[in-house]
């Protein structure tokens, strides 16, 4: 296996109150930013218009978004290949369809000249969807949440264990949620699927953590817990890294190269990925500290 670092020696239970302050700084940024702008919800959650053109010539998705952008609108596009198809979706209230629709459509005439279309559809997705796709994709959450608790606490024979692993997850899904409001990017349920992405990636390193931990647990059981625990994130703390910066670099690469539509998740999955390392290293292990010293 490849080492990116020799052998250390850090004493990241030493400093595990330091690690807290920090995740609470940021935690708490993001949560007043929440609490004082909110969330900017995207159609899926909110209701909107939903306009669907088919085009006589060629035309791509850029040039369909540059239009709509310079009707001063931000949609949801998508294609139908084969077609000259597509369908775009916009924020906004049911009494405001015909206004966005036809400042679409005007838009399209303006900036795709000689290209004629097809209005094929004009409709409104209801807020009752919104609320019915709001309530399942935090079933799922909660859901993942408690699934993960139960299999680490069966594992490692301890609900401590699993307990301190659904705290990191959290905190890495509220750490994305603080970074999503204060650049106030839109929240749909792709990002919900970036946050379980999160979610799972990040249980992930934890468990690999806490399988060193326990198997050192039974190589030395005198060994003081602060010290086992120190002692199993330095031997896992090159794989951590190694594995954690291959994700970080194809993400890093969406972000930048891959264009408008998945720039969004690109960027959860970034923060979610750094979140995700911090927290495995520097929360998860010295929770289980903190709580089985205090329960002792």
């Amino acid at each position: 296996m490849m080492i990116l670092l020799k052998k250390t020696n850090i004493d990241f239970i030493a400093k595990r109150y330091i690690f807290f302050a920090i995740s609470a700084i940021v935690i708490a940024a993001g949560l007043v930013s929440m609490a004082a702008k909110g969330l900017n919800l995207g159609l899926d959650f909110t209701g909107g218009t939903l306009l669907q053109v088919a085009f006589t010539n060629p035309v791509t998705t850029a040039q369909v978004r540059e239009a709509v952008s310079k009707a001063g609108l931000e949609a949801s596009i998508q294609s139908f290949s084969g077609r000259n198809a597509y369908q775009v979706k916009v924020k906004g209230s049911q009494e405001k369809v015909n206004e966005i629709a036809d400042k679409m459509l005007a838009s399209f005439t303006a900036n795709i000249p000689g290209n004629a279309f097809t209005e094929e559809k004009r409709d409104y997705v209801g807020p009752v969807v919104g609320r019915d796709l709001a309530k399942k994709a935090l079933f799922a959450i909660i859901l993942s949440f408690f699934g993960i608790i139960v299999y680490v606490a069966f594992r490692f024979s301890n609900p401590v264990w699993g307990a301190a692993g659904v705290l990191a997850i959290f905190h890495d899904v509220l750490v994305t949620m603080g970074a999503m409001s204060l650049t106030n990017r839109e929240i749909d349920l792709v990002i919900v699927a970036a946050l379980l992405t999160i979610a799972g990636y990040s249980i992930n390193d934890t468990i690999v953590i806490f399988d060193r931990m326990r198997e050192n647990l039974r190589n030395f059981p005198k060994m003081p817990l602060g010290e086992l625990a120190n002692t199993s994130v330095n031997e896992t703390l090159s794989r951590t890294i190694i594995t954690n910066l291959t994700v970080l670099v194809v993400v890093a690469i969406m972000f930048v190269f891959g264009g408008d539509v998945i720039n969004n998740f690109a960027f959860a999955m970034l923060v979610g990925s750094i979140s995700g390392t911090y927290s495995t290293i520097a929360i998860a292990t010295p929770l289980v500290y903190q709580w089985e010293k205090k329960g002792k």
